[in-house]
């Protein structure tokens, strides 16, 4: 008999993981999806494989699933696939769990030497491969038509540390830049600052000294500059050791961003410091250069303290939902003689899975979407309210998609490739409660209040996940 998943918040509702692994290649349409929307919506996200081993769960710590929905010429089809790890490979051979799904826990004799890696926080794709990411572990290819496991990338043997579920892409060179965080090995505050070509080649891997070790999520970039933010979500070996969190929210240290030139070495990071916070996601970064300052503009999605992790002494924070992000920008004058930086609030309306139109990453943009939570909180109850905020103007454009309904991160396809900055479609998954299934949605970014232009009906529910992006047919 099969043990059952415990009652834990984030193994329930639809947060709990889906057993089956589907091909669906005509799927229901309501509306019509433009034909010009012609490509593929990818979505990662947490789906344990089998029952954590103890009451302790972290939900950042299930293996890997890629849901694929393709749409062509007004139809869609949809896929899904565990992302196959070591880690995977070898639970799935024993029928059981065999490593920890809590930080810090342990795992059974067996798995002391598997690689661990759940790669289940990102997919993204490049030179023709989706990589499937968290951000303790290097990539793994997946095929992108079939979402087959091609197996982990070490970059032809030029790279092989932790990579950031969150690389960026220079719109003009087609490069992917990244970092990973605790990359001399557990607990180091050492970080990695990497380049991959378009073609896939790594052109660049350094190592610099972060002020100290901390998850450290995601980064920035512009097209001049590269941004660092260490923020007091700190890693401690002498604290685990002496059995504290692995991760703890630790008010005493400050917030820093080192930012350092595209083309600088990494010995040439100025750090600038801040009050303590947490950022999971930025939006997105430009350079500026006005009365005779250079000058870094950041905008933030912004937390008093990292959620979903305890303080130094093991203590409950900031659970998903309780506190929402708040967008803010960040200025850093490079060309000022301290190392402060100033900050402006963008919205009252707080969120997280901040998007935009990337073929602007790294410069000037004044369209942003984000989720948010609109409807009184409860347990399984996360995003329900998309969020089309005019940085430039304020002006926010805002759709619900009704009572027992959630939404996933939103992801902007353009209209076309001419198409203005920010005109196009965002494209999400919306779980359904009264069906206990996901629907594909399509909103127009002209007015997303409308709702949906068109939608499809998906054979399963998708879980709460994490992040996802679209690729053009």
């Amino acid at each position: 008999m099969s043990k059952p998943f415990p009652n834990n918040p984030v193994l329930q509702t639809n947060f709990a993981p889906v057993q089956g692994e589907i091909d669906a290649p005509d799927l229901i349409v309501r509306g019509e999806i433009p034909e010009g929307l012609r490509g593929t919506l990818y979505r990662n996200g947490p789906n344990p494989m089998f029952p954590p081993m103890g009451q302790d769960h972290h939900w950042f710590l299930g293996e890997g699933m890629i849901h694929a929905v393709h749409v062509e010429e007004g139809k869609a089809s949809y896929r899904n696939r565990w992302v196959h790890t070591e880690q995977y490979d070898v639970q799935r051979a024993a029928g059981e769990r065999l490593l920890s799904t809590s930080f810090g826990g342990a795992s059974k004799p067996e798995a002391e030497n598997v690689t661990r890696n759940v790669a289940n926080t990102n997919v993204v794709i490049h030179a023709g491969k989706l990589l499937a990411l968290d951000e303790g572990s290097s990539p793994v290819l997946m095929d992108m038509k079939s979402l087959d496991t091609e197996g982990p990338s070490n970059f032809a043997g030029k790279y092989d540390g932790p990579m950031t579920a969150h690389p960026k892409f220079d719109p003009k060179t087609g490069e992917m830049l990244f970092f990973g965080y605790m990359a001399a090995g557990p607990g180091s505050p050492e970080m990695s600052y990497n380049v991959v070509a378009a073609d896939g080649t790594m052109t660049r891997s350094e190592i610099f000294k972060a002020p100290y070790a901390s998850m450290v999520h995601d980064f920035i970039t512009t097209d001049e500059h590269v941004v660092f933010p260490v923020f007091p979500a700190t890693i401690d070996v002498e604290r685990i050791m002496n059995g504290g969190p692995t991760i703890a929210w630790d008010p005493s240290q400050s917030t820093w961003v080192g930012i350092m030139g595209r083309n600088d070495n990494v010995d040439n990071i100025r750090w600038f410091e801040g009050d303590p916070c947490y950022v999971y996601h930025p939006m997105n970064a430009y350079t500026v250069h006005e009365g005779g300052h250079t000058k870094v503009i950041a905008d933030m999605m912004k937390y008093s303290r990292v959620p979903l992790f305890p303080d130094v002494h093991g203590n409950k924070t900031t659970d998903l939902g309780t506190e929402l992000g708040t967008l803010v920008r960040w200025t850093f004058d490079l060309d000022g003689n301290t190392n402060d930086y100033t900050e402006e609030v963008l919205s009252d309306v707080g969120g997280e899975f901040p998007r935009f139109d990337e073929r602007f990453v790294g410069h000037e943009y004044t369209q942003g979407f984000y989720a948010t939570i609109n409807r009184p909180h409860a347990p399984g109850s996360p995003f329900d309210m998309i969020v089309h905020h005019d940085i430039k103007t304020g002006n926010q454009k805002q759709w619900e998609p009704g009572e027992g309904c959630f939404v996933h991160e939103p992801i902007f396809v353009p209209r076309n490739e001419k198409a203005a900055e920010g005109d196009g479609y965002l494209t999400t998954l919306v779980y359904d409660g009264s069906k206990n299934l996901s629907d594909f949605v399509v909103l127009d970014t002209d007015d997303i209040s409308k709702g949906p232009i068109g939608s499809a009906e998906l054979p399963t529910r998708v879980p709460f996940g994490f992040h996802g992006n679209w690729a053009n047919s």
